[in-house]
């Protein structure tokens, strides 16, 4: 009897035991629950620990979660992926194919442990997301001194660190190319609702603490939707896995437009990086236009100051509405810009305060709608805290109104919002161009940082890098033209601004002009094809019935590298080898099984499937 007992006592432990470790629909990731831990293991192989207060082994099956939408911007017109989804305590744990996301119902406290000799690519926290992305094995890293919202540790090191965080979670086996076999983990969050606050990473050693910026108390669960924190989302796989997820816009809030017929990506051009001033003068502004107009991009940006163009002598008082009407005349739509006075204001460039008050921001945005503007370009905010959070949302949502595209500049990174608010076609939130301006750091790392975006920061939402530069701004840029023009590929957003000068690009010979004259804002279809953070990439892209394939090189050095994706009457934009920013353009009937890559240099083919 005793033994029979003994052996039933047994069974229900195992039977406990094994409820507590939770899987994904394919298999490939599970998860198990030790006191308030979570082990997250990738095909048996822990990948990495995570402790949640509110966390207990009290765990519930809900069921399947399927998510099956449509985006009008992204990497991805059709979103396809499957959870099962669990609770834990006051934990809701969804466990995807391609990653993990959880929240809780109650503030908590949430740790990523990230062990010491971990290769990692990780940025310092500023309130803009303007910074590198240095691969490192260590926290013992320097605060970088120009950054906002600088933190040290005790031992002087930066404890401070913004999303996305790229992990290279297990080693490689040392008969395997780089990136071939090891398993990646990126973490971010999703998901920001009204009455929440984005957060950020501080860490003690190797325990990087997730922690809310300024939130007001007490939190609305309302408001929030029930929830006292967003997802927290880390996704788990091979670099395949990492750069072509969908994770992010998978968890957030379904599309909240009605008819979204108005909303059309597109290629911009834009004045600031070659002029490294706003938009006051009349003249340059129709240099912009007419760029548009020859090389067919639907869009113009008129950028800051446009409403001192009248006290400028030299327009005879010409104002912004007529820009507006001159840029409608040939068929371009105008973007206009905004700070938003909520982040950088004396000193700052204008117009100010017009959108901060819900009367201004509805009068002004009416206004817009009414002159024939297709969007705006909204600047300085001042971080990731609630204030910021419930004001970008208050923006979309009016935006979305007046029928007005958005694109947040000097801005917190994306967390989903492209899905909820389709409107919203870019964040800046990335170190970009438009640093030559400003400092000569960025001529020796741009190839390198270039090659790490599409692992880090690109894989979150729309990137409004400017990139696809010839000519040089104040500082002078080493990648080659190759390279420059594989960005507009390889870097997505639902906005495409050009940032060079007008006679840059139309001195370009006609191969290159026709490229960007057709040149997509938003795929049908992305692949990761080859690469390794910061030393190349190469990403294949589908927009209907064309493809476009492109890579960079990061680094200093020749690179030839495998091409394990095969099109047919390809056209190949390229360098000439040993040549200066001479291009090498021709037609073939197939891509190669190989590419070599110029130093710092890069590729586009492109075909199409009829």
């Amino acid at each position: 009897m005793i033994r029979r007992m003994l052996t039933s006592l047994l069974l229900l432990l195992g039977v406990s035991a094994m409820a507590t470790k939770m899987t994904s629909p394919n298999g490939k990731l599970s998860v198990t629950v030790e006191g308030q831990m979570l082990k997250v293991l990738y095909q048996q192989q822990q990948v990495l620990e995570i402790t949640e207060s509110h966390l207990d082994a009290s765990v519930k099956e809900l069921g399947t979660i399927k998510d099956d939408y449509q985006m009008l911007t992204g990497k991805r017109s059709h979103c396809e992926n499957e959870a099962n989804e669990y609770r834990c305590g006051h934990v809701s744990l969804r466990i995807y194919n391609d990653g993990i996301a959880f929240r809780s119902a109650s503030p908590s406290a949430t740790t990523y442990r990230i062990p010491e000799g971990t290769r990692r690519w990780m940025q310092q926290w500023c309130d803009s997301y303007e910074g590198f992305f240095p691969l490192s094995t260590t926290y013992k890293v320097a605060p970088v001194p120009s950054y906002s919202g600088i933190s040290k540790s005790a031992e002087g090191w930066n404890n401070r660190w913004g999303y996305p965080a790229l992990l290279e979670s297990l080693p490689l086996s040392p008969s395997k190319r780089k990136g071939e076999e090891a398993v990646y983990v990126l973490i971010s969050e999703a998901n920001i609702e009204h009455g929440q606050s984005a957060s950020c990473l501080y860490n003690d050693g190797e325990l990087f603490r997730v922690v809310p910026d300024q939130q007001e108390p007490p939190l609305s669960l309302e408001r929030a939707g029930g929830e006292a924190s967003p997802w927290r989302v880390v996704i788990i796989g091979t670099l395949k896995d990492i750069v072509e997820s969908t994770l992010v816009t998978d968890v957030c809030v379904p599309n909240k437009i009605a008819d979204t017929n108005w909303i059309e990506p597109g290629v911009v051009s834009w004045i600031y990086w070659a002029y490294n001033h706003g938009s006051n003068d009349y003249s340059i502004i129709k240099k912009y236009v007419d760029m548009a107009q020859t090389l067919h991009l639907p869009y113009v940006l008129i950028d800051a100051e446009w409403d001192d163009m009248d006290k400028l002598a030299s327009n005879e008082g010409k104002t912004i509405e007529d820009a507006v009407a001159y840029a409608k005349s040939k068929g371009v739509k105008p973007l206009i810009w905004y700070n938003s006075s909520i982040g950088w204001v004396d000193g700052a460039p204008t117009p100010k305060f017009r959108l901060n008050k819900p009367e201004d921001r509805e009068k002004e945005f009416a206004w817009c709608e009414k002159i024939g503007v297709a969007g705006v370009k909204i600047d300085f905010f001042s971080g990731d805290n609630q204030r910021n959070m419930d004001f970008q949302l208050d923006l979309l949502e009016s935006a979305a109104r007046h029928h007005l595209l958005v694109n947040f500049h000097g801005a917190t990174i994306p967390r989903g919002w492209q899905r909820t608010w389709p409107n919203l076609m870019s964040t800046e939130g990335v170190y970009g161009a438009e640093w030559y301006n400003n400092v000569s750091t960025f001529t020796d790392k741009a190839a390198c940082h270039n090659a790490t975006l599409p692992f880090t920061r690109n894989v979150i939402g729309p990137m409004d890098y400017t990139p696809c530069t010839f000519s040089d701004s104040q500082h002078p840029h080493i990648t080659t033209h190759g390279h420059e023009l594989a960005l507009t590929v390889l870097f997505e957003s639902g906005l495409q601004h050009l940032a060079d000068r007008p006679e840059s690009y139309l001195a370009q010979p006609q191969e290159v002009r026709d490229f960007l004259s057709s040149l997509p804002a938003a795929w049908d279809e992305t692949h990761f094809i080859d690469g390794y953070p910061g030393e190349y990439v190469i990403i294949a892209r589908r927009s209907g019935n064309k493809w476009y394939l492109a890579g960079i090189n990061g680094t200093d050095a020749v690179k030839e590298v495998p091409l394990n994706f095969q099109g047919k009457k390809v056209t190949l934009f390229t360098d000439e080898p040993g040549k200066d920013r001479t291009w090498h353009i021709e037609k073939q009937k197939k891509t190669p099984k190989s590419i070599v890559f110029q130093p710092r240099g890069g590729f586009c083919y492109i075909w199409e499937n009829r």
